[in-house]
C-alpha cells in the first residue's frame, strides 16, 4: 500500500489512473511505483510512503509504523 499523497504538492492520489504497477496523480501527472513508492517522473521527485499489508480471511490489514 502507498500513502495517498503526491509528493509534488501534497494532493491526493485517489482517483489517479492505475496502469500495471504505477499510479498517476490526477492533478499534475506525476507517477509513482505502487510497490516502492518511488517517484517515476516530474513534477514529483520524492517518493511517497509505502506500508506493508497482510490479508487474513479476506480482510486487508495495513501497518503504519509512524503511529507506533
Amino acid at each position: 500500500a502507498i500513502e495517498d499523497v503526491c509528493t509534488h504538492d501534497g494532493g491526493e492520489l485517489t482517483g489517479g489512473r492505475v496502469c500495471g504497477y504505477e499510479i498517476e496523480c490526477p492533478r499534475h501527472g506525476a507517477r509513482f511505483d505502487l510497490r516502492t513508492g518511488q517517484a517515476l517522473c516530474a513534477p514529483a521527485y520524492e517518493p511517497t510512503a509505502v506500508f506493508p499489508i497482510r490479508i487474513e480471511d479476506g480482510v486487508v490489514y495495513v501497518r503504519d509504523d509512524r503511529w507506533d
